[in-house]
């Protein structure tokens, strides 16, 4: 029990700090947010807990392919609240943008024969 207790206050922690640097400089907290920082943190927890090398890499793998279709998200919901739609209307319309280039992506990655 204290061990996922320390894995959720340094990964909660982590992210307030993120939050915080955001307000005092744009640009440092998009060079942090722009980090894989969740991604990174599971791969070391996932080493940590298994001490598999391979299963690391092939999670490490599949990330790759999933991170493309993300993209979407950082287009869109710019361009959305640009264009006067509001920031929760953009947000969830960029979301469901998002969805739909998983799913294309996944079907692309199915019919090349690539599993994530």
């Amino acid at each position: 029990m204290l061990y996922y207790a320390i894995k959720i206050l340094l990964t909660a922690g982590l992210i307030v700090l993120i939050s915080e640097v955001v307000k005092r400089s744009n640009f440092l907290g998009a060079l942090l947010v722009s980090l894989p920082m969740t991604s990174l943190i599971v791969l070391a927890w996932l080493y940590i807990e298994t001490g598999d090398p391979q299963r690391v890499a092939t999670l490490s793998f599949s990330v790759f392919w999933l991170i493309l279709p993300s993209l979407a998200l950082f287009l869109v919901l710019p361009l959305l609240i640009k264009l006067g739609w509001g920031f929760w209307l953009s947000l969830a319309l960029a979301i469901l943008a998002t969805a739909a280039c998983y799913g294309m992506m996944l079907a692309l990655l199915k019919h090349f024969g690539i599993q994530v």
